[in-house]
C-alpha cells in the first residue's frame, strides 16, 4: 500500500503541470519538511515535524496513537500547510505525536505523558514559531497540561502557544464543533453550486465512518441541518438505519449492526470518511456506491482509490478543504489570545462559515475552468500561495 507521505507527494505531483516553470525549484523544496524532531518521551517514540512556514508560524495537531510514525507525521504536516493555504489563514504546517495507546493510561499517567511531551517540544514551539493543537486521542485537557509545562519552562504566560484549549484558559468558543461545522458548510456549498444535479438537501442520505469528535459533530450538525444520517461507525463497527439515526443519543449506547467495510459500501448519497488515513484504497474503492465522498479525516483516500472513484463519476471533496474548520477556529483562538480580546460564539461560527464558503467558491471556480478534480483545484490554489510566499522570501 502507498504510504501516507508517498500519497501526499503524488497529490503534489498531480498539480505540477498547472503551475509555472518558475515554481519548479520550489516544488522540489516542498517535497521535504524543513525540520524533523524525534526522540523518546517516557520510553515512547515521539515526533514533531515542521514542514513549511513560508506563510506563517508552523501549525498542527498532536496525536497519541500506537501506530504513528515519521512517514505519517510528514504527510500530516504537509497537508496542514496546504490546508491553511486553501482557506487563506496565515500559518504553515506541522504535526506531532507520541506512539502510545493512551486508552491504557490512567489519568495521572496521561498527565505525565503530556507534561513530558511538552517538555520535549518546548524549544521548538511558541506563538510565533509553532502552534500545536489537539488531534487524535488528545483534547483540551491535554493542551492545558502542555500549556502549563511550556509556561513553567519559559517562565511566562503564553496562551497563544497552544490552541484547542479549554475556554477557561483562553480557548475559543465554538472550537469543539468547528471541524464538523466546516464540513457541513462545505457540503451545503457543494449542493448550492450543483443544485441542478444529482443531490438535494432534502433527500441526501449520509454515512459517516468514524465517530470521534469530528465524525460526531459532523453527523450531529448535518442532522440538525436537515440531512438524513443513516449510518455511523467507530473502531468496533457501524450502526445503520435507513430511516435515519438520532445522533445525539448514540454516544452512550453504540451497538454495531454492520461492519466498517459494509458502511463504506452503503448505497448513500454522501460517504464521509472521518477516522484515519488510508480508509479508501484501491482494494475497496470499487465497492463505494455513494455519489459524493466528503473527506473529514486527514488523508482517508489514497491516490489510487481516488482515481477509481473519479472514473465512477463520484466527486471527492478533499480533506484540505472539508476539515479546515478546525484550524480556522484555532486561528481565531490564536488571534484572540494574542490580542487578549475574546469573541462570542456567534461571531466565531459566523466567521468560520465565511472562510469556508469563500474557500469553496475559489476551488469551484478552478474546477469549472480547468475541468479537474476538487483536490487538484484545492492544491493548485494552496501550493501556488505557498510557493509565492517562498519566492517573496527569497527561498526560491
Amino acid at each position: 500500500m502507498t504510504s501516507a507521505f508517498e500519497g501526499a507527494m503524488k497529490q503534489l505531483d498531480q498539480v505540477e503541470p498547472y503551475l509555472g516553470k518558475e515554481y519548479a525549484r520550489g516544488l522540489k523544496l516542498l517535497k521535504k519538511p524543513q525540520k524533523i524532531i524525534k526522540g523518546k518521551v517516557l520510553g515512547h517514540r515521539a515526533f514533531r515535524v515542521q514542514y513549511n512556514n513560508a506563510r506563517g508560524p508552523f501549525k498542527g495537531g498532536i496525536r497519541f496513537h500506537p501506530n504513528i510514525n515519521e512517514d505519517e507525521m510528514k504527510a500530516l504536516a504537509f497537508w496542514m500547510a496546504v490546508k491553511c493555504a486553501v482557506v487563506g489563514i496565515p500559518y504553515g504546517g506541522s504535526k506531532g505525536g507520541v506512539a502510545v495507546d493512551s486508552s491504557a493510561l490512567s489519568r495521572e499517567e496521561l498527565k505525565r505523558l503530556s507534561f513530558a511531551y511538552a517538555d520535549f517540544i518546548a524549544p521548538y514551539i511558541g506563538p510565533w514559531q509553532d502552534v500545536p493543537a489537539p488531534d487524535v486521542n488528545t483534547d483540551g485537557q491535554i493542551m492545558a497540561w502542555m500549556l502549563e509545562e511550556y509556561e513553567r519552562k519559559t517562565s511566562q504566560q503564553s496562551p497563544a502557544t497552544f490552541t484547542g484549549k479549554p475556554v477557561e484558559l483562553g480557548g475559543s468558543q465554538g472550537r469543539i464543533e468547528a471541524t464538523g461545522l466546516g464540513g457541513v458548510t462545505v457540503l451545503k456549498n457543494y449542493l448550492n453550486f450543483l443544485s441542478s444535479k444529482k443531490l438535494s438537501n432534502q433527500v441526501t442520505n449520509i454515512a459517516v465512518q468514524g465517530f470521534g469528535n469530528v465524525g460526531f459533530w459532523f453527523a450531529k450538525l448535518a442532522s440538525e441541518a436537515g440531512f438524513k444520517v443513516v449510518a455511523v461507525s467507530n473502531s468496533k463497527g457501524g450502526i445503520y438505519n435507513s430511516k435515519g439515526l438520532k445522533i445525539g443519543k448514540m454516544a452512550d449506547s453504540f451497538k454495531p449492526n454492520i461492519t466498517n467495510a459494509e458502511l463504506l459500501a452503503l448505497p448513500v448519497d454522501v460517504l464521509v470518511p472521518a477516522a484515519l488515513e488510508n480508509t479508501l484504497t484501491k482494494d475497496n474503492a470499487s465497492a463505494v456506491r455513494a455519489k459524493l465522498v466528503l473527506e473529514m479525516a486527514n488523508g482517508p483516500t489514497t491516490p489510487e482509490a481516488e482515481e477509481i472513484l473519479l472514473k465512477k463519476g463520484i466527486d471527492v471533496l478533499p480533506d484540505v478543504l472539508c476539515n479546515a474548520g478546525g484550524v480556522t477556529v484555532s486561528y481565531f483562538e490564536w488571534a484572540q489570545n494574542l490580542s487578549g480580546y475574546y469573541w462570542p460564539k456567534e461571531r466565531v461560527l459566523a466567521e468560520e462559515k465565511k472562510v469556508l464558503t469563500t474557500a469553496f467558491a475559489n476551488i469551484y471556480r478552478v474546477v469549472s475552468q480547468k475541468k479537474i478534480s476538487y483536490r487538484q483545484a484545492a492544491f493548485i490554489l494552496a501550493v501556488g500561495r505557498i510557493l509565492e510566499a517562498m519566492m517573496l522570501r527569497g527561498r526560491i
